[in-house]
């Protein structure tokens, strides 16, 4: 993601409805995130469809690596040999869909 720049991309609601079109077109220009602010807090986030993407996937890797992680310490793990029957077995039930 972006770096946020303060005096550019926080913006009161009232603002942001009535030059919506224009925060759109700036978020796809710069990709930079809008937060928008309501009573002069934190509302809502706008991002671009490409930095929400991004999000989504690196939340994932990191989900999946934290679960990884897990497993290892509580030594949920496969030995070589256990792992090597394990992808054998699941190859020859694959072959068979």
């Amino acid at each position: 993601m972006r770096n946020l720049h303060i005096s550019k991309d926080i913006v009161p609601i009232g603002e942001f409805k009535s030059g919506l079109s224009k925060w759109i077109k700036n978020i796809q220009k710069t990709g930079h995130p809008v937060i928008i602010t309501q009573n002069g807090r934190p509302a809502g986030v706008l991002l671009s469809p490409i930095e929400y993407d991004e999000l989504i996937h690196n939340k994932s890797f990191i989900d999946s690596v934290n679960r990884g992680i897990s497993d290892a310490e509580g030594g949920n793990v496969y030995t070589k040999d256990e792992l090597a029957k394990e992808l054998k077995l699941r190859r020859s039930l694959r072959s068979l869909e």
